[in-house]
Formats: structure tokens, C-alpha cells, sequence
């Protein structure tokens, strides 16, 4: 079964890489997938979002989501499973970009994208934001698929620990707030 997936996975990519890329989109999903590098966009982004009472909530949620989501991505699956990365493992695949870590399952850049964009989706009040934290989050997924440093079974698994990290985090803010900021 795991040969089968993994057999899936790579032709996937192949697809990707030879009916997706264009020489002109390359940069542009370079410098996007590089804006997931150590989160810090997504960091960054809650950080801005807790100066402001009316996103603070949001700001904390997401904070929380995407430190669950470290926890359970990089410091727990991917050591356990050391799933290599495509070009590691495709022979004559060329990846865009390259990463120091050398597991690719589960995409920790998907993993903190949706972690991020489920908690915002929860706890902004308007519908333009919540549907571009979660656009925001796919293109991010998609990226990673895009510039080869992920198979797409590592950004599904990290699509879903993500979506799981911003819904437990809204979960954890709204009950510190009800068991603390609430007396």
C-alpha cells in the first residue's frame, strides 16, 4: 500500500513539474513559498494581529494553533517517520528550492499555513478575511507541491494537522477566556 502511495506521489509531481510549471511563475511561487520559511510570516502576522482588541483573539488562537502544530510536525512526526524529500529519493527530478530539513512528511510550511488560517477563519468577524486566511493557506500547500519539496501526501497530512491545530487552539483561547479573562 505505502509503495502504491508513494508511486502516486511521484508521478503527481512529475505532472506537476512538467505541465504546471511556467519560467515566468517559478519566482513568484519561489518568493510565496518562501514566505512559510520557520513561519515567521505567519508569526509576524498573529503578532500584528494581538495589538488590536478587535483581533487579538484571532492573533492568540493562531498563535497557539501554530505552536501545536510544531509540536505535533516537526518535533514529533517528522523525526518518527523520515520520510526523504522528492529530489531525494526521484531520480532526474529537479526541485525549485531546497530545505535544510531532510523530512518531507508532513509539510510543516502546510501544517503552519492552515494551523494560521483555520484559527483566523474561527475567529475574524469578516468574510473577506476568512476566506483569504484559508486561500492564503492552500496556495501555500500548493506551493510546496509546485517547487517539489514535498509530496502531495505530505501536504494533505499537513492540511489536516493543521485544520485539527486551529480548531483545538480555538477551542484552548476560548476556554482560558472563559476560565480567566471572564471572572
Amino acid at each position: 500500500m505505502l509503495e502504491m502511495i508513494q508511486q502516486l506521489d511521484e508521478q503527481a509531481l512529475r505532472w506537476i513539474a512538467q505541465f504546471v510549471r511556467q519560467e515566468w511563475l517559478n519566482p513568484l511561487v519561489i518568493a510565496y513559498t518562501s514566505l512559510g520559511n520557520a513561519g515567521l510570516c505567519f508569526i509576524a502576522a498573529a503578532l500584528i494581529l494581538l495589538c488590536f482588541r478587535k483581533t487579538r483573539e484571532g492573533g492568540a488562537t493562531a498563535l497557539t494553533a501554530m505552536g501545536l502544530g510544531l509540536l505535533v510536525t516537526n518535533l514529533t512526526i517528522k523525526p518518527l517517520i523520515t520520510r526523504p524529500r522528492p529530489w531525494v529519493v526521484m531520480e532526474d527530478f529537479v526541485s525549485l528550492v531546497t530545505s535544510s530539513d531532510p523530512h518531507s512528511f508532513p509539510s510543516g510550511h502546510t501544517t503552519a499555513a492552515f494551523a494560521f488560517g483555520v484559527a483566523l477563519f474561527l475567529t475574524l468577524p469578516q468574510k473577506w478575511a476568512k476566506a483569504t486566511a484559508l486561500v492564503a493557506a492552500a496556495l501555500m500547500g500548493l506551493s510546496r507541491l509546485y517547487v517539489g519539496v514535498h509530496f502531495p501526501t505530505d501536504v494533505l497530512a499537513g492540511m489536516v494537522i493543521g485544520t485539527c491545530c486551529g480548531l483545538l487552539a480555538r477551542w484552548l483561547v476560548q476556554r482560558f477566556k472563559e476560565r480567566f479573562l471572564h471572572r
